[in-house]
């Protein structure tokens, strides 16, 4: 009877394995999945936002779609024409280009205060992986990295760094530069790309300061300490915004990124954030711990169920 009994525990034991190796895998997966965006508030629709002294464009050839803001610093120093912005140009005063500029200080001291918040929050995540300064050439999934050096850096010679979603639309993205530094280097002709399902809305740089050199392809939203400099025609699918410099530009394209499935941009409310799962507030990573935590237990209340009817029938 002892022998009947026991036969079937290396099966039971082996279904049992089984199902904690994939709880294991998908707990382990859903870490780089689980990381929640940086929520921007008020500062989310701004393609460009700066400290002090200006905003400028030599040539006013740049394109711009999303605000632009200009504080503490007077609009005097926003120098770029309406033509250039599809969007709105706010100042602390009346003064700047008309007829787009909006003179509202106290809208841009909140986008400030939500910048600042958000400089914080990023910097404040722990990282999961520290980096070599040279990112070009390299494929990454979803997480928060540091850099072995005082920066980032992107050059064309490399190859293109390649941030992978892994079929995660709410997969994000965050690099911390240290604060000594310049903290962003993107060479010229370098280029970013997204894949399965990576957006640029959830893609963060919290460094120091920026340099984009000429016809860069960049992707993510620059939450920078002080300046931001963007040579002659580089692509920026993101934002560029800086807490207390300045934000330099010569002919080129910056797009504000919303991410796919929300039309409104987020007022403070916590909108621009998209959950992992439709109308639950779960992310993706939460989703799969549950699912895989699920099959645990089905899988060992079956292999328990198996155990016992083999056991009565061999008594």
């Amino acid at each position: 009877m002892q022998k009947t009994q026991t036969k079937y525990l290396p099966v039971i034991a082996f279904f049992a394995i089984i199902t904690m190796f994939i709880v294991t895998i998908t707990m382990s997966q859903s870490a780089h999945a689980a990381q929640p965006t940086v929520n921007l508030r008020t500062a989310s629709p701004f393609a460009i936002l700066s400290g002090t002294p200006n905003v400028t464009d030599a040539g006013n050839a740049s394109v711009i779609t999303g605000n632009v803001g200009l504080s503490p610093a007077t609009g005097a120093g926003i120098g770029l024409v309406c033509s250039q912005v599809t969007g709105t140009i706010y100042s602390v005063d009346a003064t700047g280009p008309l007829p787009c500029r909006i003179t509202n200080a106290p809208l841009l001291l909140i986008a400030k205060n939500n910048l600042t918040t958000a400089y914080n929050d990023a910097a404040g995540r722990t990282p999961l992986t520290t980096l070599p300064t040279e990112l070009g050439g390299t494929t990454l999934v979803a997480g928060v990295y540091d850099s072995t050096s005082t920066e980032f850096g992107i050059s064309a010679g490399a190859g293109a760094l390649v941030l992978d979603g892994q079929n995660d639309p709410s997969s994000v993205f965050i690099f911390q530069a240290p604060f000594e530094g310049t903290g962003l280097d993107v060479g010229p002709g370098s280029t970013v790309t997204l894949t399965n399902g990576a957006q640029a809305c959830n893609v963060f740089w919290r460094v120091d300061s920026a340099n984009i050199d000429t016809t860069a392809n960049f992707v993510g939203t620059v939450l920078a300490l002080n300046s931001i400099s963007v040579a002659n025609g580089a692509t920026i699918n993101g934002r560029l915004l800086a807490r207390n410099g300045n934000v330099t530009l010569i002919n080129d394209t910056i797009t504000a990124p919303i991410c796919a499935g929300n039309d409104t941009e987020d007022e403070g409310d916590g909108a621009g954030v998209v959950p992992g799962l439709p109308n639950t507030g779960e992310t993706s990573g939460q989703s799969a711990i549950i699912t895989a935590i699920t099959a645990t237990f089905f899988v060992t209340a079956a292999s328990l169920l198996a155990y016992a009817f083999f056991k009565k029938r061999s008594i």
